[in-house]
C-alpha cells in the first residue's frame, strides 16, 4: 500500500537550509507547510493506522478532514486541541529551525524510500516534513553519509572505535549519522566534531528539547557546525515508539549503517533492520565475544549478511557505486625470505640460532645432500641471512628465528 502521506511535489516552498522565511511561513505552498506541521504534531510518526485510513489524500485534504471532525478520525481528535501550525513555526525559528517539506531544495529525497520500505515494529512510511536545527543543508548534507549507531550501555572499546571511524569518514568527506544518544551515538558524533566533519543527530522529541539532558552541551555543537533533525514539533518529548520510528529516518537518509556494539534485542539492531528494508547496506564491527553488547553485531554478521567493517575503507567501499573505491584484504609485508625457492628455505631452517654446525649436520637436518647444502649455505651467506664461523653456520645475532 503507498503511504496516504507520501511526499508529493505540490507546493513549491524553498528553504535553503538557512532559516529561509517560506520554511517558516509565507510564500508558495504555505498551506502546505501549515497542514504538514500540524500534521507532524497530529499523528504519531509512522503510524500505521494513519497509512491506512489517509490512503490517497494530500497532506491538505487529511488537515482539513482533521480540522472539520470528519468521521473516523476520531483516533487523532484529542491532539486538534493542541496543534497550532503558526505556533510551532514560530518556536522552531525562535530555536534556529525550520520546516523541511518536499518540493524544498533542502528536503532529502533520500527519505522517500519509506514509500516503499514496508515497515518493521509497528512503524512505516515518509514523514510529512523534518524539523531542522542548524545551518547546514540537509539534503546537500546527506548526499554522502553514513549511519553509525550502537548500545547506550558501550564499552571504552566501543567508543573509540566509534570515534575513531567517524572521524576517518569525516576526513573522507562523509556525513555522520546518528540518534545524539550517549555511549556510541554520542562517540560517532564527536568524532565527526573532532575532525571537523559533518554530523547529523536525528531525535525521537521536537528539536528544541535537548535529550539526554546530559548532552545538551553536545546537541548544542552539533547543531552549531551541523544538523539537529526530527520528525516531530517543537516540544515533543520522546518515547519508546517515537525512538523505533526515528530509527527509521536515520536507515533511510544515509546510504549504509554501520553497527558498533549491540544487543541482541536494541534499537541498533532496529536501524540495521530499517536499513536492510531500505536496502542499504549494512555493517557490523566485530567485538569480543565475551562481551554481550557485540552479540549483536556478531549475529549481524552471522545470520544476516552484514559487512563485517574493521576500518574506514571497508564502510566507504560498502556505500561506494559498485566496482569503486576497492579494498584490498590485508597482507604482511613480503620479507627476504618469503622469496627463497625450497631448498634455500629447507637450509636455512636447519642453520641453529646460537651453536654453530658443521655443513653435514645442516644437510642432515635440512634433509638435503652434501652440494646443494654447500651452495644453498653459500646462497644464504651472500645474502647475509647466515654467517660463517670456525666451527660452522649459524643465524647472525639479529636475525629473528625462521618459524620452527
Amino acid at each position: 500500500m503507498t503511504p496516504s502521506y507520501a511526499p508529493t511535489t505540490e507546493g513549491s516552498g524553498s528553504g535553503q537550509g538557512t532559516g529561509g522565511d517560506e520554511s517558516v511561513a509565507g510564500g508558495n505552498g504555505d498551506e502546505e507547510r501549515l497542514a504538514r506541521a500540524g500534521l507532524s504534531r497530529v499523528v504519531e510518526p509512522g503510524d500505521l493506522a494513519a497509512l491506512k485510513v489517509f490512503d490517497g489524500l494530500s497532506p491538505l485534504e487529511i488537515w482539513d478532514r482533521l480540522q472539520h471532525n470528519a468521521p473516523g478520525l476520531e483516533r487523532w481528535s484529542t491532539r486538534l486541541a493542541t496543534a497550532d501550525p503558526p505556533r510551532d513555526l514560530e518556536r522552531a525559528a525562535a530555536a534556529g529551525a525550520r520546516f523541511v517539506i518536499p518540493g524544498d531544495d533542502e528536503w532529502p529525497v533520500e527519505v522517500e524510500v519509506l514509500e516503499e520500505a514496508g515497515q518493521l515494529t509497528r512503524r512505516a512510511g515518509v514523514p510529512f516534513g523534518l524539523w531542522v536545527r542548524g545551518r547546514a543543508n540537509l539534503r546537500h548534507a546527506v548526499t554522502r553519509s553514513v549511519a553509525i549507531v550502537g548500545a547506550r550501555a558501550s564499552s571504552s572499546y566501543g567508543e573509540h572505535v566509534s570515534a575513531e571511524l567517524s572521524s576517518g569518514l569525516a576526513d573522507n568527506g562523509i556525513t555522520i549519522v546518528s540518534g545524539g544518544a550517549f555511549g556510541i551515538d554520542a562517540a560517532a558524533h564527536r568524532g565527526a566534531l573532532a575532525a571537523a566533519g559533518t554530523t547529523i543527530a536525528v531525535l525521537a522529541c521536537g528539536v528544541d528539547v535537548s535529550y539526554p539532558k546530559r548532552n545538551s552541551a553536545l546537541l548544542s555543537r552539533i547543531a552549531e557546525d551541523g544538523l539537529v533533525v526530527a520528525e516531530l514539533a517543537p516540544g515533543c518529548a520522546p518515547t519508546k515508539l517515537r525512538f523505533l520510528a526515528r530509527n527509521r529516518l536515520i536507515a533511510a537518509v544515509t546510504q549504509g549503517t554501520v553497527v558498533i556494539e549491540a544487543a541482541v534485542r536494541s534499537g541498533a539492531l532496529n536501524t540495521a533492520g530499517w536499513a536492510e528494508q531500505c536496502g542499504r547496506p549494512v555493517l557490523a564491527v566485530p567485538g569480543p565475544i565475551t562481551s554481550r553488547m557485540s552479540a549483536g553485531s556478531h549475529l549481524l554478521v552471522r545470520e544476516r549478511n552484514a559487512v563485517l567493517a574493521t576500518n574506514v575503507a571497508d564502510i566507504v567501499e560498502a556505500i561506494s557505486p559498485f566496482g569503486t573505491n576497492l579494498t584490498q584484504p590485508p597482507r604482511a609485508a613480503q620479507t627476504l625470505t618469503d622469496t627463497l625457492d625450497p631448498d634455500l628455505q629447507r637450509t636455512l631452517d636447519a642453520v641453529p640460532v646460537h651453536n654453530p654446525a658443521p655443513t653435514d649436520n645442516i644437510a642432515t637436518t635440512a634433509g638435503l645432500d652434501l652440494p646443494t647444502t654447500q651452495q644453498c649455505l653459500q646462497t644464504l651467506t651472500a645474502l647475509t641471512l647466515i654467517i660463517r664461523t670456525p666451527t660452522g653456520w649459524r643465524l647472525p645475532p639479529t636475525t629473528p628465528s625462521p618459524p620452527r
